[in-house]
């Protein structure tokens, strides 16, 4: 047996894959960034590919599972990442193939039913999260909480934090920390925190690699929805009602309607759908709106990538248009210019 990559910008390569892993009843998703292959001669006997963080769409034929061979792709996957600089990964399989990457040094996240099981290679790495937030819970008055990309802080956002922020005693706001937008994870945090500084009842939060990420929904991150949104959506509405609304004693979720990005669209249908099941009430705002459309970051985007600066100033609060005539985010308009169009 052999490993070997395959480029999967080469059509002939691409079929080799999506073949095989149709035949073990899965897909190749979008966004892979890697994959191997286990073949005995021309038989192609296990692949596996990585996409950031996450180790996926790993198939071994029946014939040979218990023989190595599941290993032996991990194996090549996890030293890739580390060649990568990514140390921290994560692992969806189901259930019942969880005893394959258990002792490979893979633990549970959360478990979905018998469709989804979320593995990661830190010991106890969710509880150490879970525990580290827990110094933010507020016991008296009620919690609630957003989650936000911001892609840039629009007036959009503002308006959504200030309504969430004015029906709580206490807003926890997740940030969005899977570094795949335009702009960066610590420019989109910083706005936000400038944004919000005269609200004085909101705890900013870093998502982390539980909050929206690669790891809970990665199809949050592909520009049209695809087979696994919707499953992938209800998995993180799960771990975020399950294990992360307890801790904080949060028992609201606002979220802004969504006319135009379909992926969101299915996401908060998911969260109506889960949340109440853990006693977390979900709030659906209407968007704000200007000149008879609703805001968002993406027109902004659009806007930016044009250089049309005073469209841009009526969308956005002023500590953000002073950052976008800034030195710092030149690079950032740059490369709007040339991807004009890219998703959140």
């Amino acid at each position: 047996m052999e490993l070997r990559e395959i480029l999967l910008s080469l059509p002939s390569d691409r079929r080799v894959v999506e073949t095989f892993l149709q035949a073990q009843g899965l897909r190749l998703e979008e966004d892979v960034e890697y994959t191997v292959i286990a073949a005995e001669g021309d038989r192609v006997i296990g692949t596996g590919s990585l996409s950031g963080k996450v180790l996926k769409c790993i198939a071994v034929e029946p014939a040979v599972q218990g023989q190595g061979v599941a290993s032996q792709i991990l194996s090549e996957l996890v030293n890739e990442a580390f060649r990568r600089n990514r140390d921290h990964l994560f692992l969806f399989t189901r259930p019942e193939n969880e005893k394959l990457f258990t002792p490979l040094g893979f633990s549970p996240v959360e478990r979905m039913g018998k469709e989804l099981v979320l593995l990661e290679n830190r010991a106890n790495g969710f509880i150490h999260y879970l525990v580290a937030l827990r110094e933010y819970r507020v016991e008296q008055g009620v919690s609630g909480s957003v989650v936000v990309n911001c892609n840039p802080f629009t007036l959009g956002h503002r308006y959504l934090l200030e309504y969430a922020a004015s029906h709580v005693n206490t807003l926890h706001v997740f940030v969005v920390e899977e570094d795949r937008s335009v702009f960066p994870t610590e420019v989109r945090f910083k706005l936000v925190q400038e944004g919000i500084r005269d609200i004085p009842n909101i705890i900013l939060h870093r998502g982390g690699p539980y909050v929206i990420s690669s790891a809970t929904f990665p199809s949050y991150f592909l520009k049209e929805p695809g087979e696994g949104t919707r499953l992938y959506g209800r998995f993180d509405a799960r771990i975020f009602g399950k294990r992360i609304c307890p801790v904080l004693n949060i028992t609201h979720r606002f979220v802004g309607e969504e006319p135009y990005c379909p992926v969101t669209s299915i996401y908060n249908q998911c969260l109506k759908e889960i949340l109440p099941q853990y006693g977390v009430q979900i709030e659906m705002i209407p968007r704000l709106e200007k000149g008879g459309k609703a805001i968002s970051a993406s027109t902004v985007r659009k806007l930016l990538a044009n250089e049309r600066w005073e469209e841009v100033k009526v969308l956005v609060p002023p500590s953000t248009f002073d950052f976008l005539r800034s030195k710092e985010a030149r690079p950032i308009i740059d490369r709007l210019k040339k991807q004009p169009n890219s998703r959140h």
